[in-house]
């Protein structure tokens, strides 16, 4: 499965928004959730701490917080505990699975007012990990062109807990101008300045359950939301028709004149589809292909994102420098 990424350097937010869900549900939370309470905390005027918001040290120390701030909406809390993860990043989550070695190729455009830019993004998961908060994670390595010009090469983090919810721990996304670099002002790690894991996919999702976070870094004005949208959908793209697809609605608070973002999942495949809902840039993306690594590939693609990695200790150090380096955990495409 792979993660779209927003296009900063065009100024399209691929995270969304427009306003916090207030509608509270009677339902059992799933994982990563507290229950729902009567009263909806607001996002848009509340600075939580890290105490309130169970934002977790680098130490791996971190749990659930039960009087977290319910930044997108009622049951919406926070509930990261860096022991519930297992050794292994190993990622099998239906609708987000992430096997080592496998490339997903999307194309789409972005439409505003300026015209259209025709956007490409490959999304390669790697047999990197990266130790965030004590949790081993699965390191995805992206790369988004606009009319064939590299805008971002980003290095993403990933972990599934042991009730199959999977998190995202952080990125570092460097950004480039005429095929330039010009920084990673975006970049945001888990436990650094206040920035906090969220749900990249929940284990069981289903309708009519409260919407969560997706991740938290106050310090980029970064707050992902996302909450079940429609389930057993069909949708067609180039790599075909998939039946039973699972739609994620999207938006961040902070950006309320972005729109949302709707996102298609096909179970054992991934994200197959993104469309936009309101804002000034639409969006949309498809999947076109799924190539899967020899050996020899993968490991020139662990060199470069390696060497992502390393530049990020130069160009973050407040940040970035703050993580232990990745690692090569999977060198061939069958194992470890």
């Amino acid at each position: 499965m792979f993660q779209p990424k927003k296009l900063s350097a065009l100024g399209s937010a691929f995270t969304l928004l427009v306003a916090i869900s207030t509608v509270a549900s009677c339902a059992a939370p799933n994982a990563g959730q507290t229950p729902a309470t009567t009263t909806a905390t607001s996002a848009a005027t509340e600075t939580a701490s890290p105490t309130e918001t169970g934002a977790a040290s680098p130490t791996g120390t971190s749990t659930g917080t039960p009087n977290a701030s319910e930044l997108c909406g009622p049951g919406s809390a926070i509930n990261f505990d860096a022991g519930a993860f297992p050794e292994s990043p190993a990622i099998d989550n239906k609708w987000f699975s992430l096997k080592p070695g496998t490339v997903y190729t999307t194309t789409g455009k972005v439409v505003n007012a300026e015209g259209t830019t025709e956007r490409t993004v490959t999304h390669t998961v790697t047999g990197l990990t990266k130790v965030i908060d004590g949790v081993k994670t699965l390191v995805m390595w992206d790369r988004d062109y606009a009319d064939g010009s590299l805008v971002e090469s980003e290095l993403a983090f990933f972990a599934q807990d042991n009730s199959g919810t999977v998190w995202l721990f952080g990125e570092y996304p460097e950004e480039f101008e005429n095929d330039k670099f010009i920084g990673a002002p975006n970049t945001f790690i888990h436990g650094i300045d206040e920035s906090q894991a969220g749900i990249a996919m929940q284990g069981d999702p289903k309708m009519d359950t409260p919407a969560y976070v997706q991740a938290h870094a106050p310090s980029v004005d970064f707050l992902d939301c996302g909450e079940v949208f429609k389930q057993n959908e069909r949708v067609c793209v180039p790599t075909g028709c998939y039946e039973d697809v699972l739609v994620i609605d999207e938006h961040n608070p902070l950006e309320p004149a972005v729109g949302h973002q709707r996102k298609f999942y096909s179970a054992g495949t991934g994200l197959v589809k993104v469309t936009a809902e309101g804002g000034a840039d639409q969006e949309t993306l498809d999947l076109v292909k799924i190539e899967q690594l020899t050996d020899a590939k993968l490991a020139e693609v662990h060199k470069e994102a390696l060497k992502l990695d390393e530049h990020g200790y130069t160009v973050s150090k407040e940040v970035y420098a703050k993580t232990p380096r990745a690692e090569v955990t999977t060198k061939t495409v069958g194992g470890n």
